[in-house]
């Protein structure tokens, strides 16, 4: 066989080809073999949150999806806003994400004096990928059976009625405030360091409520020690099938979750950021990892890149307008 030489106008067209992919930016010629190596996806929560368990019951599926490891580094402090600030410092490669939450990416943006970051121009919302329902709990002495009785009660008394949360700007401290405020009532709001110290002076009836999530209270609830008289999601959750909604104790609309989003640095490449979905609502459906997660009271998350985005959008408008009603600020 001849061998092959070609022409000189052969030659010529494709000398633009060729430059066009010496000179590619970085970002593109990384895009077509990416992954090539683990990613890390960060955490802002001590191990054994909620976030937590979400990002490490993923990672076992996201390997096989992604064929690369998905490495979860812990990084605490700052209620979670630590950790996503510094991924969105890493380089917009796809190699380093966070896994955020309703506090950390729509809450305490709003109501810090110091913002670490605009989570509007700073991020690349990627997928929602579960959430938890909150649940109106009293104390089983409580002589409460019923949100209604319960509001009627903070109705007639402004401000004598306290609720719990884990501290200033937090999902308990915003749910608290839009009950009371979807009621027309006045509540006194107690802060404290965490949800435990919470949850055990609720129990031993040292605050009269909290609106905190399904996954903390269920064994409580069960247990006989908690009582619960609402949930805060739409419809009913299937952990309480008999417990009513806010929306059906008279509060239509009323919507309220703790959610987790897959996120990464502004700038992300789109084609990047579509495999991540699709890696990520292929994990959800598979049944050992909807089970699990199920198991441990979260609801399933999934979707696509615009409505991930149009959410993030949504609730931190929402929760703008609570935290600036409430007076919510912090230094």
């Amino acid at each position: 066989m001849k061998n092959f030489r070609p022409s000189r106008r052969q030659a010529l067209a494709a000398v633009p080809a060729a430059l066009a992919a010496a000179f590619a930016p970085a970002g593109a010629q990384a895009q077509a073999g990416y992954p090539d190596r683990p990613i890390t996806l960060v955490d802002g929560f001590v191990p054994g949150g909620g976030s937590d368990i979400v990002a490490r019951l993923l990672a076992t599926r996201l390997q096989a999806e992604l064929g690369q490891p998905v490495v979860v580094e812990n990084r605490p402090g700052a209620s979670g806003t630590l950790g996503v600030a510094g991924v969105l410092r890493a380089r917009a490669d796809g190699y380093t994400l966070a896994i955020g939450t309703i506090s950390s990416l729509s809450v305490l943006p709003q109501v810090m004096v110091r913002k670490p970051y605009n989570p509007l121009t700073d991020i690349t919302p990627i997928l929602t990928v579960a959430s938890v329902p909150q649940v109106v709990v009293v104390n089983e002495n409580s002589p409460f059976r019923t949100l209604g009785a319960l509001l009627e009660h903070a109705k007639a008394n402004p401000g004598k009625l306290n609720f719990a949360s884990s501290g200033i700007a937090t999902s308990q401290h915003l749910a608290g405030e839009l009950l009371a405020r979807s009621a027309g009532v006045e509540m006194t709001h107690v802060p404290y360091r965490g949800s435990g110290q919470a949850l055990a002076d609720l129990m031993a009836g040292q605050v009269d409520l909290n609106v905190d999530t399904l996954p903390t209270n269920l064994p409580h609830i069960r247990a006989g020690k908690l009582r619960a008289l609402a949930v805060t999601t739409p419809e009913r959750v299937e952990w309480l099938p008999d417990v009513p909604t806010v929306a059906e104790s008279g509060f239509p609309g009323f919507d309220r979750k703790v959610w987790y989003m897959i996120v990464g640095p502004a700038g992300l490449p789109a084609p990047i950021a579509e495999r991540w979905a699709t890696a990520l609502n292929a994990a959800l459906a598979t049944p050992e990892i909807a089970q699990r997660l199920r198991e441990a009271g979260f609801m399933l998350g999934g979707g696509t890149l615009a409505s991930t985005a149009a959410m993030l959008r949504s609730e931190n408008e929402r929760n703008a307008v609570i935290a600036r009603q409430a007076n919510i600020s912090i230094d």
